[in-house]
């Protein structure tokens, strides 16, 4: 055994000589690179965000690099996005909240409404348990609705609009939303300034809004980062039937069954269900969708596109 192992450490170190011996004209093509151009300027919700000053153009550039560059969640980004946007748009519209907050629920969750942090924040706003009471979600062992797309959205708006009139400057809002309202009030009055691109913070809270601002321009523009979509590639908006439940449900596997889905199909429809009962001892209405069979299955179905700039086709 010790005769082959000197054995294989001379050939291994052989070969490793005729590696390093090799001229640098090697026959390996490296994919070209390119570094994103900063521009001057962003407007972001309404407000006009200069990048002439050196430290924001660094803080986009760094932002702008590691979302265009880190593919595989970016992706994942896009095709969710399309599932979730248009339910999530028309909300925003509805409580006056600018669009350009979708890419904070980007920011936040990469539109995985499953999402579930190391802080204990849940969902594609990342309520943590207490705040989310704060703002009319229920949180239990049977239901959590910072898991429901459309009823998060709604607690986000909630908490956003009262950030907006507290400082009525949105991006300063978007800060607030990953430090908190508390802290931020307390760091603008120590630090004397009036909007959070001024603040000295943490670096998450620091790094947050020009991530946000980075997914913006890389989802409003995406061929021009290189990102290109067939609509088939995109995940698409599941229309539904929605049932009231007013009562307590003994078993939603049951339950799914009898309209005709899995109970798979159940929960990735209603991700605030988390077991396999509900109390309901109070007599609460809960508007359970149950996913039309034709939305199911490719072969049946359209595929919408969000933004038609998304696609090539």
């Amino acid at each position: 055994m010790a005769a082959l192992m000197v054995s294989s450490s001379v050939l291994a170190n052989a070969q490793l000589k005729r590696e390093y011996s090799r001229p640098e004209t090697s026959s390996t093509v490296f994919s070209v690179t390119a570094s994103p151009d900063i521009p001057t300027s962003v407007v972001f919700a309404g407000e006009t965000v200069s990048f002439d000053r050196l430290d924001m153009a660094e803080r986009l550039d760094r932002e702008l690099t590691g979302v265009i560059y880190g593919q595989t969640t970016t992706e994942l980004c896009f095709k969710r996005a399309n599932r979730y946007f248009p339910a999530l748009s028309r909300i925003l519209k509805e409580h006056g909240v600018p669009l350009d907050f979708l890419y904070l629920a980007v920011t936040e969750s990469s539109m995985d409404y499953n999402a579930y942090s190391s802080a204990k924040a849940a969902g594609l706003w990342q309520f943590l348990a207490a705040t989310a009471r704060d703002y009319g979600l229920e949180v239990s062992d049977e239901v959590d609705e910072r898991y429901d797309p459309e009823k998060s959205t709604v607690a986000a708006c909630k908490y956003l609009k009262a950030a907006y009139k507290k400082y009525g400057h949105w991006p300063t809002v978007a800060a607030s939303y990953n430090a908190g309202m508390q802290r931020i009030s307390s760091e603008m009055t120590k630090q004397q300034v009036d909007n959070s691109f001024d603040l000295y913070l943490v670096q998450e809270t620091s790094r947050y809004v020009f991530r946000i601002i980075a997914y913006k321009l890389l989802m409003e523009s995406p061929k021009r980062y290189g990102y290109r979509f067939s609509r088939k590639n995109l995940w698409q908006p599941v229309d539904y039937t929605t049932v009231d439940v007013t009562g307590p449900v003994a078993n939603w596997v049951d339950w799914a069954k009898g309209k005709g889905i899995t109970y798979a199909q159940l929960r990735e429809a209603n991700p605030w269900i988390r077991s396999t009962k509900l109390t309901n001892a109070s007599g609460k209405t809960y508007k359970v969708r149950v996913p039309k069979q034709s939305e199911l299955y490719r072969s049946k179905r359209s595929f919408k596109v969000y933004n038609k700039d998304w696609v090539i086709d």
